[in-house]
């Protein structure tokens, strides 16, 4: 008899569904009870209705009856999923002697244990004490300034997924930055898109599995695009015809809880399933555009997939026209990121899903919903 190995013993499902569940105190729904209750529900007509302005996910809507009990403290964590969706930081803005606008962000490296589902904690490395770090915003064509301080116990650096000088690159001898040790990078904005930063220091997926990552968003400049000046400005933060839009930022991440080069929590913003426990509001007559950025490590693809809708889709998002018309679901492999628009203006109030096409990541996680209603109260 072949005598099985620690990872035949100690699999991905087993792992969250078992062992950590029972150890932090966490549970999935996966009991035959439960099933028997929803199944009672449905049949005495228990369902709410798809209309009603305020809903929790229906009976049934937790794909298989699987999700995390309880909820995660997001005061004790220091950052809340729900609120990353829409917390841009812009930094601050000053005028260099040539007239050009000079932004500067401030960002730090700690060591910080988070959970990532209830009762479930990691020992992360963070860029401001939250993963994934902040969503730095900026215009196309400002001059950016990031002042680095490495408060954590080894070394690390931000690589801006960008175009920079070889000195800016964070990468060892070019911005690597010792604990205790600070280092400013600086460069124009360019090129417009739904970029990426990261840490480059060795080894690599240690360091971005840990959690050192985070959505870099760079907006086209209207006047630089005078044939698509409507659709940069709608991009541009601050205008007018951008505040007709709902934005977000969606960065997928996922978490090796026991370090066997294998995830066993997946997540939108770190902390699993908090879209189905707290959906999305979204006013369905206005359009919706999504930052969506794939940093998972140990998978080699992931993906997006919207319920009941259609999408259209800006990869890399350095384009004002889209790459793909009309899709429903999208694959990014790790560093791949995009802009996803679409609209709720023809459906009916309700929660619809969204997740990857990999069930066991949306299993394990990765899955939410956006309530559709007809304002916010």
């Amino acid at each position: 008899m072949v005598k099985p190995t620690g990872r035949d013993l100690v699999r991905r499902r087993s792992l969250l569904m078992g062992g950590l569940a029972a150890a932090g105190g966490t549970a999935i729904c996966t009991s035959g009870a439960l099933g028997q209750q929803q199944v009672t529900s449905h049949a005495a007509g228990h369902v709410a209705p798809m209309g009603a302005a305020t809903m929790e996910p229906m009976p049934g809507m937790g794909h298989g009856a699987m999700m995390t009990v309880g909820d995660v403290d997001s005061a004790v964590n220091g950052f809340d999923p729900t609120d990353m969706l829409t917390d841009w930081d812009t930094g601050t803005v000053s005028t260099l002697p040539d007239g050009r606008t000079l932004r500067t962000f401030e960002m730090t490296a700690e060591d910080r244990e988070i959970e990532i589902a209830p009762g479930i904690k990691f020992p992360a490395w963070t860029y401001n004490g939250r993963v994934p770090g902040p969503a730095l915003r900026a215009k196309e064509g400002e001059r950016l300034r990031i002042v680095f301080r490495n408060y954590a116990s080894h070394p690390h650096s931000i690589h801006f997924h960008g175009i920079h000088a070889a000195r800016m690159d964070g990468v060892p001898g070019a911005g690597m930055v010792d604990p205790g040790d600070e280092f400013t990078y600086e460069f124009d904005a360019k090129p417009f898109g739904c970029h990426l930063y990261h840490c480059h220091a060795m080894p690599l997926r240690r360091h971005i599995h840990k959690g050192m990552y985070g959505a870099f968003v760079i907006d086209p400049d209207p006047e630089r695009h005078p044939e698509y000046a409507d659709i940069a400005r709608s991009r541009l933060l601050g205008t007018p015809e951008n505040a007709g839009w709902q934005e977000l930022v969606m960065v997928m991440n996922a978490f090796d809880t026991n370090f066997d080069a294998e995830n066993e929590v997946y997540a939108v913003n770190t902390v699993a399933h908090a879209f189905m426990k707290k959906p999305i509001k979204i006013v369905k007559g206005k359009p919706v555009r999504i930052y969506l950025v794939n940093v998972i490590e140990f998978d080699p693809i992931n993906s997006f997939h919207l319920h009941a809708n259609f999408f259209d889709y800006y990869d890399q998002g350095t384009t004002l026209t889209p790459t793909l018309r009309t899709v429903d679901l999208i694959t990014q492999c790790q560093a791949q990121r995009g802009i996803l628009e679409f609209t709720f203006a023809e459906h009916e109030p309700g929660l619809y899903m969204f997740h990857p096409h990999q069930t066991e990541f949306t299993e394990l996680g990765w899955v939410g919903m956006f309530d559709v209603v007809e304002a916010l109260a």
